[in-house]
């Protein structure tokens, strides 16, 4: 295909990337203004997706994402080699503590729950399978990104630093990096309120053999059962899963 072709393709499935929960629909001149094409090259992208069902028409010739999408996704779920191996696991974890069972995934920087078994009690909780959540906050996060290289740390490191800054991590990079290596060397991450305030999380990374983590596997409970959680079981019971599924992708 040439260049050319290849950049327009680019930007066109750059419109996907335009929506998000503060976004949940477009016009096309929004989407020629976004993407700094003409409008009659916004247009254009906006029939295409929606003949691929990728877009659809809503009020006012405002377009959001397309039912496409939902039928991509029901394939991810089938195909995803984590979820099929991490889903008994998974329920198992919840028979026998209770807790709600949760699994996260790093798609370059962004953060995504990608499945969640309810426990006897299920917590209320702000984020699902599809919504980003932050990078510096949580169980999951914290012990995915202790299994960079350094060298993928420091590039989040020097490209997120004002984030890291706001959510109390060190500003020098060698202690932001100690921080996380002591996270890996633990092999796993309790977190308390961090996320959400009534919400506790143990999470530990499901490794892949050859380096770096398949995703992370979280047991997320109230806060207010602290009192009467044994920690020390809930993290072995969490490692010891995360170190099945390892096996099982390996």
């Amino acid at each position: 295909m040439p260049e050319k072709s290849l950049s327009s393709l680019g930007r066109m499935l750059g419109v996907l990337d335009l929506f998000d929960d503060t976004r949940l629909t477009r016009t096309a001149e929004d989407i020629s203004n976004a993407l700094d094409v003409s409008l009659p090259t916004g247009y254009r992208y906006v029939r295409m997706l929606l003949e691929a069902g990728l877009l659809q028409r809503v009020e006012d010739s405002r377009y959001t994402l397309g039912p496409r999408i939902i039928l991509l996704d029901h394939y991810i779920r089938k195909a995803d080699p984590v979820l099929r191996e991490g889903i008994p696991v998974m329920r198992e974890l919840v028979a026998a503590t209770g807790f709600d069972c949760v699994l996260t995934s790093l798609f370059g920087t962004q953060v995504l729950d990608t499945h969640r078994e309810m426990g006897g009690a299920p917590a209320a909780l702000a984020y699902g399978r599809g919504r980003p959540r932050p990078l510096f906050q949580g169980g999951a996060p914290k012990v995915l990104l202790a299994n960079f290289t350094p060298q993928q740390l420091r590039k989040v490191f020097d490209a997120r630093h004002e984030e890291i800054v706001r959510n109390g991590l060190p500003p020098d990079w060698s202690e932001f990096r100690r921080h996380y290596a002591a996270i890996r060397r633990a092999g796993h991450y309790v977190s308390i309120g961090e996320l959400e305030p009534q919400l506790a999380a143990v999470a530990a990374p499901i490794l892949k053999a050859e380096g770096g983590a398949w995703a992370a596997i979280s047991l997320v409970f109230e806060t207010s059962r602290l009192a009467i959680v044994d920690i020390d079981k809930t993290v072995h019971l969490v490692t010891e899963a995360a170190e099945r599924i390892g096996r099982r992708l390996g």
